[in-house]
């Protein structure tokens, strides 16, 4: 039998994605406790300055399972994801993926954060001014009221764009400030979304406060960095969406334990958060940290409501060759 995919362009994805339903869709899959043979962890490729990285999931209760695969050179990425049917096999899409990444983290992070922050207008402090950042400000605003917010990332321009608009979007109080410890201080909220160029921490666990909930999302390599051990060692509850990944895998974890760190016994998996398993732990945590390494059921949850949504709204096209299978 042939079978022609459908393809789904950049601009296909973010006319069809919208925030609400992008949550909706990860608390779905959270909830329903992916396992590791779920989700394996990621392959990483390296060759000099050139590295690929694939993950691949088969979420269950979901259509689709798939892969997202991304390639890096010095001259940049393209991320792509390929879905195929759970119940055929057959191919059935192609997206281009250099938005999913970003709403998927964010999404993420929006659903980690209605748990773990109080439900009260909330001050946001962001580190990074790029795609990830805009994301997860956007993200946060669909699972609690900003009431104001503070910006800094090392580009004036940069800083000075994202507070603008985000000023205009959430319609509240929003700065653009010259340092990094201005931008956290007195945060409700704290995200972490830019590592430095020279990969040394940018946020600090002697800036925090009780009462505050850390999202970090910058380091997901071991030469990574965005926090230090500080912040690892005055959490007192770290929320992981792959507990294992994040901490034999992200170069911040990795730099704690290495500094004598221990947090083990602060570890929860962001589908135990979901699903509530540990509500006491969570209502007595007083400084806790969402720490996300990124999870092919992540991609693949943002890709299939990308997918589905553009199949019924025809903003697809069939992509230009037969790919033969032997249905199941």
């Amino acid at each position: 039998m042939n079978h022609r995919p459908r393809f789904v362009s950049a601009d296909a994805v973010l006319e069809v994605l919208k925030w609400p339903e992008m949550i909706a869709a990860l608390r779905e899959v959270y909830a329903s406790a992916p396992q590791a043979r779920h989700s394996p962890r990621r392959v990483v490729a390296r060759n000099d300055s050139v590295w690929l990285r694939a993950l691949a999931a088969t979420p269950p209760g979901r259509r689709y399972m798939g892969a997202k695969v991304f390639g890096f050179s010095k001259s940049g990425g393209t991320y792509a994801v390929i879905l195929f049917d759970q119940e055929s096999g057959a191919l059935a899409g192609i997206l281009d993926a250099n938005h999913i990444t970003g709403f998927r983290t964010g999404a993420t992070s929006a659903l980690g954060l209605d748990y773990l922050a109080p439900r009260k207008p909330l001050t946001v402090g962001v580190l990074g001014s790029g795609a990830e950042a805009q994301a997860h400000l956007a993200a946060v605003g669909h699972v609690r009221r900003i009431a104001a917010f503070k910006v800094f990332s090392p580009s004036v321009a940069n800083r000075s764009a994202f507070a603008g608009r985000f000023r205009r979007e959430l319609d509240v109080p929003g700065d653009a400030v010259g340092d990094a410890r201005a931008a956290v201080d007195g945060a409700d909220v704290i995200i972490a979304a830019a590592r430095s160029r020279g990969e040394q921490p940018i946020l600090f666990g002697d800036w925090l406060r009780p009462g505050t909930v850390v999202i970090s999302i910058g380091s997901t390599l071991p030469e990574q960095r965005e926090v230090d051990a500080g912040v690892v060692g005055a959490c007192d509850l770290i929320v992981c969406d792959n507990v294992d990944e994040v901490v034999e895998e992200t170069g911040d974890m990795i730099a704690a334990r290495a500094a004598g760190i221990a947090f083990d016994d602060k570890l929860m998996s962001l589908s135990d958060l979901v699903l509530e398993r540990h509500a006491a732990r969570v209502r007595a945590a007083r400084l806790p940290m969402l720490k996300t390494a990124g999870a092919a059921v992540q991609d693949l949850a943002v890709a299939e409501l990308a997918f589905t949504k553009a199949l019924a709204q025809g903003l697809t096209q069939e992509f230009p060759g037969d790919f033969r299978y032997k249905p199941a």
